[in-house]
């Protein structure tokens, strides 16, 4: 059987992540952020983007599209890291000061961390979710996280819609485009298509609710799934190596003489 590439994900020959439960997957992205928050150091948020992209032949997918998908994340980053950068305790050389902000080598350095800590916050969830289908997350959250059937059906409803929220902001441009009032006022016209948007969403809402209603969604009733979900040997190696990538980040970074506990 030969593999096809649609989009950005491999069809036919599965990923080896798309073997790892979805529930695995959530404690994954934990395992890979949660330790990240003990230091705020260069080396230990660079030990892991580098660790985790080497895990990208797992997840099946493009590196062209990781990159794509990380693109706000990276844009965004430095926003993070501006108020260290002015307002950390200086030390160091000083470059620049002004009331309570002030440049040093120090706030240089712990701006440039929380700016990684933001890359290395986001890659973990663009790489464990970016081919996981929306069903079989619903599915492990009943079956395997035991979550009530309603709220997890309610999930998957609403996360149907999305792809639905895309084809209509696309819609609305081509629309305004075609009678001539889609080229000017660019903030007007977000604005505009953003009410028109959220107008589309609470009417579909409602629809949908009512449907999933008459069908018997809300009801008390234990419900069944058709497609089941089980933990099994390789989501245990999945969160091995979670371990061990934060291990290693935060080793290095002792060893390198940048770890800095945050709360000291």
């Amino acid at each position: 059987m030969t593999a096809v590439q649609t989009g950005s994900v491999q069809v036919g020959n599965r990923a080896w992540l798309d073997g790892v439960n979805p529930v695995t997957k959530l404690v994954l992205a934990l395992l890979l952020s949660v330790p990240l928050f003990a230091s705020i150091d260069v080396v230990s948020g660079l030990v892991a983007i580098g660790l985790q992209l080497l895990c990208l032949p797992l997840t099946g997918l493009r590196l062209s599209t990781v990159l794509r998908r990380l693109l706000p994340i990276v844009i965004f980053a430095p926003v993070a890291g501006l108020s260290m950068l002015l307002y950390a305790e200086p030390a160091g050389r000083i470059y620049w000061s002004f009331g309570f902000a002030t440049i040093s080598d120090d706030s240089i350095s712990l701006a440039i961390a929380v700016g990684l800590r933001v890359v290395a916050l986001g890659l973990p969830t663009i790489l464990l979710f970016g081919g996981t289908d929306p069903t079989e997350l619903a599915d492990a959250l009943a079956q395997v996280a035991k979550l009530p059937s309603r709220f997890v059906l309610g999930i998957l409803a609403g996360t149907r819609m999305l792809g639905l929220f895309l084809d209509d902001w696309r819609t609305m441009g081509l629309a305004r485009r075609a009678r001539g009032v889609g080229d000017k006022g660019v903030i007007r016209r977000f604005f505009s298509m953003a009410f028109v948007l959220l107008v589309f969403a609470v009417r579909r809402g409602t629809r949908l609710a009512l449907a999933m209603e008459a069908r018997g969604f809300g009801s008390g009733i234990p419900r069944t799934w058709s497609r089941p979900s089980r933990l099994h040997g390789r989501d245990a190696v999945a969160l091995l190596g979670a371990v061990a990538i934060m291990a290693l980040a935060l080793t290095a970074a002792v060893l390198v003489g940048t770890f800095r506990f945050v709360w000291t």
